[in-house]
C-alpha cells in the first residue's frame, strides 16, 4: 500500500528521542515516524475501543487527533474505558480524555467534536482527515460512518465488540480489493434486536484486544507499510483465545446507501453478504409470546416459570410478580442453568427481547421448552395498567 501521508518537517531532537522504538524498527524509521506527526485521523467514539485507539495513537505520534463523543462519563464505563478514572464519573468524556492524552503527548493537536455524529453530519464531521476509525457501539452511527468514509473515499478501521467476540476490519472500498460496512453486512438489524454490551455484557480487556489492533492498522496505513485488513475481516473469539480471518469483497451490486444528508432508511431484507461471515446481529430463532398469552398460561393448571434474566438494578425498578430471577450473565454458566426448573414451559423475559430471546435459544439447547416474552417487563406493565 502506498502511505496515506506526506512525511512532515524532520524530527526534532526531542521528537527524535520520544519515538526512538520506532526509529528503530526498518519497516518504519524516521520517514515512517515524520507521516505520523503529519497525519489527521479522527476516531468517533471515546469509549472501551475508542480509549485504547486514542491512548495508543497519540504515544505513536499521530499529528492531529479528533475526537467525536457527546457523552460523559458513567460509573459502569470504567471496566473498559480506561480514558477515564473514578474522579471523572459525570464528566463529559472528551474532557477527561483529552486531558490524558495533552499528558502523554502534548504536542499533538486535539480537535473537539461535541457532537453525536448521525447520517446528517458524518460527512461534514469526517472531510479533511487522512483516516477515521470507528469505536462506536450502535448500529446507527455504524452505518453513518461507513457510508460518510465512503463517499469522501477516506479509509475506515472498523471494530465491534460484545460479550468475549470481535471482528475487525478495514473498510475502504476506494482500495484494490477493498469493501465497505455494506457488503458484510448490507442493512442495519431492526432497532431492538440485537443486545447492547449494557444488556448482554463485554469483557473489558477485550476492548483493549481489539482497540489496539485498531491502532496498529491505522499506523500501518497511515505509513504504508505492511498489509492492511483491506478485503478481510479479523473474527476474534476471546474464550478460546482464536483468531479467524474470512475474505470480504464487494458486492456486485452495492446495497443502497443512506443519503449523507438524510437519517438512514428503515432496514429491509437484503441478499447474503457476499462473504461467508455468520452475522453477529441474528436473532435466535426462538418462540415468542405476548403479555396477553403469558397472563393465559399463568392462569392455567400447567406448570410456568417466569425467568427474569435481566440485571438486579433493573429487577429493584420493577418485575413481574412470583418470578425467578437469574441474570443472563449467569445463566450462561451450568450452575445458573440448573437454576431453572426443567419441567413445564420457561416464560423469558428483559427489558426488550434480545437478552430474553437468548436465554430461551439456550434453554431450548438444554432440552427445555423455552420462550421469550415479547416487548419484556414494559409490554407486562402495559398490559397491567390496561387491566386495572
Amino acid at each position: 500500500m502506498e502511505p496515506l501521508v506526506e512525511p512532515g518537517p524532520p524530527l526534532t531532537a526531542e521528537q527524535a528521542e520520544t519515538y526512538s522504538r520506532h526509529l528503530l524498527l526498518p519497516q518504519l524509521g524516521e520517514d515512517a515516524q515524520r507521516r505520523l506527526l503529519a497525519a489527521r485521523v479522527c476516531v468517533v467514539g471515546a469509549g472501551g475501543l475508542g480509549s485504547p485507539v486514542l491512548l495508543y495513537l497519540a504515544a505513536a505520534g499521530v499529528g492531529t487527533l479528533g475526537v467525536v463523543d457527546d457523552d460523559v462519563v458513567d460509573r459502569s464505563n470504567l471496566q473498559r474505558q480506561v480514558l477515564h478514572g473514578v474522579a471523572d464519573v459525570g464528566r463529559a468524556k472528551l474532557d477527561s480524555a483529552f486531558e490524558r492524552l495533552r499528558a502523554i503527548a502534548p504536542d499533538v493537536r486535539l480537535v473537539a467534536h461535541r457532537e453525536r455524529l448521525t447520517a446528517a453530519n458524518a460527512v461534514e464531521i469526517l472531510d479533511g482527515y487522512d483516516l477515521v476509525l470507528d469505536g462506536t457501539d450502535t448500529f446507527e452511527t455504524r452505518y453513518a460512518v461507513a457510508d460518510a468514509c465512503a463517499a469522501l473515499g477516506v479509509p475506515l478501521v472498523w471494530g465491534s465488540v460484545l460479550g468475549f467476540d470481535a471482528q475487525i476490519s478495514v473498510f475502504w472500498p476506494q482500495a484494490a480489493g477493498g469493501a465497505t460496512l455494506r457488503d458484510l453486512f448490507p442493512t442495519p438489524p431492526p432497532a431492538g434486536s440485537v443486545p447492547t454490551c449494557g444488556e448482554a455484557g463485554v469483557l473489558g480487556a477485550l476492548t483493549g484486544q481489539v482497540g489496539s489492533t485498531m491502532a496498529t492498522e491505522a499506523v500501518k496505513l497511515i505509513t504504508g507499510v505492511g498489509e492492511p485488513l483491506i478485503g478481510r475481516v479479523l473474527v476474534l473469539d476471546a474464550l478460546r483465545q482464536r483468531w479467524t480471518e474470512v475474505p470480504l469483497r464487494a458486492r456486485a451490486e452495492p446495497a443502497a446507501q443512506a443519503p449523507a444528508a438524510q437519517p438512514p432508511a428503515a432496514p429491509t431484507p437484503a441478499p447474503a453478504a457476499a462473504a461467508p461471515v455468520a452475522s453477529p446481529f441474528a436473532r435466535p430463532e426462538v418462540p415468542v409470546i405476548d403479555a396477553a398469552e403469558l397472563r393465559a398460561l399463568l392462569e392455567g393448571d400447567a406448570p410456568v416459570t417466569v425467568l427474569d434474566v435481566r440485571e438486579p438494578v433493573e429487577v429493584a425498578a420493577g418485575s413481574i410478580p412470583g418470578a425467578l430471577h437469574v441474570p443472563l450473565a449467569r445463566l450462561l454458566t451450568e450452575a445458573g442453568r440448573t437454576a431453572v426448573p426443567r419441567e413445564g414451559t420457561i416464560v423469558a423475559y428483559c427489558k426488550a427481547g434480545p437478552r430474553s430471546e437468548r436465554a430461551a435459544a439456550l434453554l431450548r439447547a438444554d432440552g427445555r421448552d423455552a420462550v421469550s416474552l415479547a416487548g419484556g417487563f414494559p409490554a407486562w406493565l402495559a398490559t397491567t395498567s390496561r387491566s386495572a
